[in-house]
């Protein structure tokens, strides 16, 4: 069983800071062998702690992105359907072996395309299995994976079964698009993955961006904290707060102003009406950043509340 503080300096050194909550719920999930499931808005790490925790660990990171329309076939495996016509074209007249013999041959491993379901099964070492955005998939899609969670196991009508010999370490995310079913949530462990403090934002923001002003990342803290409480359509996660402060390091921004807040919401807002709604609250945020200079908030020493920290979604 990996300790809590172990798997949180692992993250750390990879710049994802976690807290005792966080990192207890990844352990936990490591020794029962059960799915984390993590909810939350998007932008706040999700995805990314399923690539930490790979590179953690020291192993594969297999992922599966979720869709509307998404289907077994398209999670599982299928069949190389040109290779078997070749297959076939190739040893069209030939006598060699009976028609189950060469029927067996063109449904053999050699033709099958593994999908991240069936991948994630049969690995020589357990890998970590990402299933990204479940939310975005349909109920019958998650009524199959039910059964995969439960045995990890697949059959293959030409195969048989396979069986994991490594049971996946198994991270779901979900952006609360629609409510998952009960039955998937009892099959899981569960962690919560919110928008960060001030103080965790902050500090996330010289774990990731080393060399960042004092002064800069006291205004861009500040400036989300406000922008999380309007009403725009995507409020920004911690994502786009780093995105941001990249783009005004790279513009060799020291500081906020009006004009510069202008000139990179891009990085912040990805939609026509957040960019008007921000046009008409410029006039509230200029004190916000202004009155941030020199009040940086007191950084705490051990818990970092949720273990939401990373660069991209």
């Amino acid at each position: 069983m990996t300790d809590v503080s172990v798997l949180r300096a692992a993250f750390q050194e990879r710049g994802y800071v976690t807290s005792d909550e966080f990192a207890t719920a990844l352990e936990l999930m490591l020794a029962l062998e059960k799915p984390l499931l993590i909810e939350g808005p998007a932008g706040v790490g999700k995805t990314e702690s399923a690539k930490v925790l790979a590179g953690a660990l020291g192993t594969r990171l297999i992922r599966l992105q979720c869709y509307e329309g998404l289907d077994a076939s398209s999670a599982l495996y299928e069949w190389n359907y040109p290779r078997q016509m070749l297959r076939i074209r190739l040893t069209e007249g030939s006598r060699e072996g009976s028609v189950a013999e060469r029927e067996a041959q063109i449904f053999s491993e050699d033709f099958l395309l593994k999908r991240p379901l069936l991948e994630a099964i049969t690995q020589d070492a357990s890998p970590v299995l990402l299933i990204d955005e479940i939310d975005r998939a349909d109920e019958a899609f998650e009524a199959f994976l039910l059964e995969l969670l439960s045995d990890f196991q697949i059959s293959i009508p030409e195969l048989g079964t396979v069986r994991a010999t490594h049971r996946p370490r198994v991270i779901l995310t979900s952006n609360r698009s629609r409510e998952l079913s009960d039955a998937l949530r009892r099959r899981c462990l569960y962690l919560w993955q919110g928008y960060p403090s001030p103080e965790q934002e902050l500090l996330i923001l010289h774990a990731r961006l080393p060399g960042i002003s004092a002064r800069l990342s006291e205004q861009i803290v500040a400036v989300m904290a406000t922008l999380r409480a309007l009403p725009f359509h995507k409020v920004p996660g911690v994502a786009e707060a780093l995105d941001w402060g990249l783009a005004l390091m790279s513009l060799h921004a020291g500081h906020l102003d009006a004009r510069t807040v202008q000139l990179t919401r891009g990085c912040i807002f990805k939609a026509r009406e957040d960019w008007t709604l921000l046009e008409g609250r410029m006039a509230l945020l200029e004190p916000i950043w202004n009155e941030a200079i020199g009040k940086r908030p007191a950084l705490p020493e051990s818990d970092f509340g949720y273990g939401n920290v990373s660069v991209r979604r």
